[in-house]
């Protein structure tokens, strides 16, 4: 899968300009604040996702502008395929194959990439929020169907929820609570039997990256946190009876605290380096190097299911790297489209994509080291 050409138009800090990029390594160089991290936050946009930063739609579009318009012409499941994306201050369109869709949803799963940036980290060092996200997001690629699933999910649970605060008020209602309790463990069970299958082929290929990355002198063990018990994680409907069963054993407690206070939505992902916790006892370079790791097995999970590689999107990596590392990272990633974002660096690429106030301009076998910043 890769790209063949980018149009933008009205996004963000960049000019009008349409790009043809390499189907290796393309390097994004410039100072900072060109835009850089604009442009590939720009290619993320057509996996159907939002923007990887949080931005809302209407940060995307340039200043004092009404709209922003970007299309990628690429080749995905053996023939060329086109996504543009319209965006206006209260949402972004998509017209897919010269389609138009109602839902960004719609395209999730046609264009398949892969993201790391600084953000990243927060994958580690924050909540269980961002590790389940970022697990929900990996297997929306894979089965876009799931989004409908999460979607479903959180309906049932805004209802429960919305129920568990009205019963003190008005305790009739409490009857009702079951058929909510019976949904919401349907569904939950659902999200997580795809988790447990998910991380249990994320942790076998993150630990052969982290391995790779640390030149054998450090191990990674990526596990799901559940309450469901090891025993009951192969079934579904094992899974579902224990959620049910727990929900109900623990209603009286949600009706005092006014929400729901167990299940998927609270479960977690744990990354642990030589056995201990990465987000308590692992050190910044660890962390980094754990966190391209889960990135890279998501890489050639999503590769494996969809048949061919999806892009990889590095923004702001390599210059936190020693030279080992980097040079297994490029060693990895030089049979793919990778779009790599830098302000100077040793690599080198015979696409270089410059970028100063938000001009793209292009040149061939550049070598960044004499070259970037200047």
């Amino acid at each position: 899968m890769y790209i063949k050409s980018l149009t933008l138009e009205g996004y963000r800090n960049l000019e009008i300009s349409e790009l043809f990029p390499s189907k290796g390594i393309n390097v994004i160089c410039g100072d900072n604040a060109q835009g850089k991290t604009n442009l590939v936050e720009c290619i993320w946009l057509f996996t159907g996702g939002r923007s990887f930063r949080g931005a809302k739609d209407s940060e995307l579009i340039a200043f004092n502008g009404k709209a922003a318009k970007v299309k990628a012409v690429f080749d995905a499941a053996g023939r060329e395929q086109t996504i543009e994306i319209n965006i206006r201050a209260s949402r972004r369109t998509a017209i897919l194959n010269d389609v138009p869709k109602n839902y960004m949803s719609q395209i999730i799963g046609v264009f398949c990439a892969v993201i790391f940036s600084p953000n990243h980290l927060t994958l580690i060092k924050n909540g269980p929020e961002e590790r389940r996200n970022f697990t929900d997001s990996a297997i929306c690629q894979i089965k876009p169907s799931y989004a409908h699933l999460l979607a479903k999910y959180r309906r049932v649970l805004n209802e429960r929820n919305a129920l568990l605060k009205d019963i003190p008020r008005h305790r009739e209602l409490e009857d009702t609570l079951d058929i909510w309790n019976e949904r919401l463990a349907h569904e939950g069970a659902m999200i997580t039997y795809e988790r447990l299958r998910y991380i249990a082929q994320l942790s076998q290929a993150a630990e052969k990256f982290y391995d790779g990355i640390s030149d054998g002198k450090e191990q990674l063990k990526i596990t799901y946190k559940t309450a469901v018990p090891n025993d009951l994680r192969s079934d579904q409907e094992n899974i579902k009876t224990f959620l049910l069963e727990r929900l109900r054993r623990k209603q009286n407690d949600d009706i005092y605290c006014g929400f729901t206070t167990s299940g998927v939505h609270r479960d977690d992902m744990t990354v642990k380096i030589n056995g201990r916790d990465a987000k308590s006892f692992g050190s910044q370079g660890q962390q980094r190097s754990a966190v391209l790791a889960l990135k890279l097995a998501e890489a050639e999970i999503l590769g494996e299911a969809k048949g061919e590689k999806p892009v990889i999107l590095l923004d702001d990596v390599l210059s936190e790297l020693d030279a080992s590392r980097k040079n297994y990272l490029l060693n990895k990633l030089n049979d793919r489209q990778v779009f790599i974002t830098c302000c100077e660096s040793s690599v080198r690429s015979e696409n270089i994509i410059w970028i100063k106030n938000g001009k793209i301009s292009a040149s061939e076998e550049f070598d960044i080291v004499s070259s970037c910043g200047k």
